[in-house]
């Protein structure tokens, strides 16, 4: 089952120093972080912040492709993490055919953004997620987990949705 999430925001992990995309379920029950790249974060916080660029990013490159060949991005899901690394489908259609791109999670959501398309988790992702190894050290994956469990809307900065 497909569980529709929203962007809480993006944080940076205290410990690896990198960022973190954090999905929320419309309920507030359940979120799903994901590490991501800092260029990613960037062209996500762009379009978060509703920044323009002197010049299309690759994403917004992405986007005119889609657009000029009418292809619609009717969603993206985040649909598997593996190895402590997610897997995510774009679901595109052109006229009556559809079509599956893989991607990254970090780069389906900042087309998403872009495109205004919904994003999606398997709720097996979310179930996986939370007994992931964040860490070989078990003092610093406690200590993180703990930190992304009292996460509050202030904790975004300018990045909270």
């Amino acid at each position: 089952m497909e569980i529709e999430m929203k962007i809480k925001g993006l944080v940076v992990d205290p410990v690896s120093k990198m960022p973190i995309i954090v999905l929320e379920d419309p309920s507030g029950e359940r979120i799903l972080p994901i590490w991501i790249g800092v260029f990613e974060a960037n062209a996500i916080a762009l379009t978060i912040e509703n920044i323009p660029t002197p010049r299309p990013m690759t994403h917004d490159l992405m986007k005119n492709f889609l657009n000029r060949l009418e292809i619609a991005l009717e969603k993206i899901v985040v649909t598997d993490v593996r190895n402590n690394t997610f897997y995510a489908l774009l679901h595109c259609r052109h006229g009556d055919a559809p079509l599956l791109l893989d991607s990254r999670p970090s780069d389906a959501i900042a087309l998403a953004l872009r495109m205004k398309s919904p994003i999606f988790v398997e709720e097996g992702v979310v179930e996986k997620a939370q007994s992931l190894k964040l860490d070989d050290n078990l003092e610093n994956s406690e200590r993180l987990k703990k930190w992304l469990e009292g996460l509050k809307l202030e904790d975004f900065g300018k990045y909270k949705m």
